[in-house]
Formats: C-alpha cells, structure tokens, sequence
C-alpha cells in the first residue's frame, strides 16, 4: 500500500513536470507573426540548445509517465 502511494506521489509530479516542459517549449509554428519573426531568426540565429535539451527531457519524462501509469493499473486490479 505505501508503495503505491508513493507511485501515485511520483506519477502526479511526473505530470505536472511534464506539462512544465511542454508549456517551456517553443513553439514550432507561431502564425503571421512567427512567419514575420522567422526572417530574423535566418540572420541572428536561434537558441537551439535549449529547445534540443528541453525536447529531451519532454521525452524522457513522457516515458517516465507513461511508465507509472502503466504499474499503477497493474497495481490497481
């Protein structure tokens, strides 16, 4: 039984974490004014370390969920 609570502890957090990295992101498409802004991204360039290492951890973390919620079901029958 504590074991399980603390799944569910963990599951909740790698869910909150998770929508933390994806609301972090930038987006891949910003309408008219990522069309406009995307002509100066060509000449000063764009920060890709932090997208490329928060794209990582979104994954990381997606598996991680998608991992406790699998245990959990196992766990709930």
């Amino acid at each position: 039984m504590v074991g399980k609570i603390i799944l569910t502890i963990l599951h909740v957090l790698l869910c909150l974490g998770l929508i933390a990295v994806i609301l972090l992101q930038s987006g891949r498409s910003a309408g008219l004014s990522g069309a406009i802004a995307g002509g100066a991204e060509t000449f000063f360039g764009k920060k890709k370390g932090l997208d490329e290492f928060l794209s990582k951890i979104t994954v990381y973390v997606a598996i991680a969920f998608a991992a406790t919620s699998l245990i959990l079901v196992i766990l709930s029958r």
